[in-house]
């Protein structure tokens, strides 16, 4: 399969926005010292911003950055949230409140829970009636989301927005399970090159032996993710900064992955 990148969107505490991660992995700039808690969620209404959760306003803040840059309306672009926990805080604490007081339960936090929360109030702040998918897929979470938004873009031949973000673990949840920081990445994967393309995608199926490793990043920006359930990806975006031609291999199952090539294209 080979699609295309149009627009990308990047959060992390020291690398807000696409222009710095590019700039971070290519080691043209150091990585910043500040860093900020979490994304403005400025496409957010106010009332909306204050009970929305990091998982919404990690999402949104880099599905807006990708579209934005793919020069995009937001709402003619169906759309693919991927995450490989959602929003565990969340269920922590509703945890937490209905082993001790069941009847506190908030029906906000409840909302806020669900795996499709994030897509639910993009579709809203942005009012896109367009496909919506929320999936995840443990720690092959990227992968599929990738394999989804290539498959839709070329069966539907439009544009998709793909979207992939994971935040910190707390709570007796960390004990089962890892994630450290906020980190989220969105592309708009579409079925041709135009004049705003990035690079193409060729992407294939492959066999792989019983276990394999996935492959470390190497750059500066690591340290702006290390930790984060989503940091497996890094590599793909270094790829995508560099025009890296490597081939990169995405475990995908246990014994199927997809082979990933980044090249320079010209629409």
């Amino acid at each position: 399969m080979r699609v295309f990148v149009q627009g990308i969107g990047v959060w992390a505490p020291k690398l807000p926005d696409w222009q710095t991660a590019q700039a971070v992995i290519r080691g043209d700039a150091a990585l910043p010292e500040m860093a900020a808690k979490r994304p403005t969620g400025a496409l957010l209404a106010a009332n909306e911003r204050r009970r929305a959760p990091d998982t919404v306003v990690l999402a949104l803040e880099v599905a807006a950055a990708a579209c934005a840059d793919a020069a995009l309306d937001p709402t003619l672009l169906p759309s693919i949230f991927a995450s490989t926990h959602g929003d565990l805080s969340v269920c922590d604490s509703m945890s937490t409140t209905l082993a001790a007081s069941p009847e506190l339960v908030s029906p906000i936090k409840f909302h806020n829970s669900v795996h499709n929360a994030a897509v639910g109030y993009w579709t809203i702040a942005t009012g896109a009636v367009e496909a919506s998918t929320a999936l995840s897929a443990s720690n092959e979470t990227f992968a599929e989301g990738l394999l989804e938004a290539a498959v839709y873009a070329l069966s539907e031949h439009r544009p998709v927005l793909l979207v992939v973000y994971d935040i910190q673990v707390v709570g007796g949840l960390a004990s089962v399970t890892k994630s450290d920081g906020l980190f989220g990445v969105a592309l708009v994967i579409a079925p041709e090159a135009d004049q705003r393309t990035k690079c193409q995608l060729d992407i294939d199926w492959v066999d792989l032996p019983a276990s394999v490793a996935p492959e470390i990043s190497c750059s500066p920006a690591e340290a702006a993710v290390s930790g984060n359930a989503l940091a497996p990806m890094l590599p793909a975006l270094e790829r995508i900064a560099r025009g890296d031609t490597r081939p990169l291999v995405l475990p995908l199952a246990r014994h199927r992955g997809l082979s990933l090539v980044v090249e320079e294209t010209t629409p």
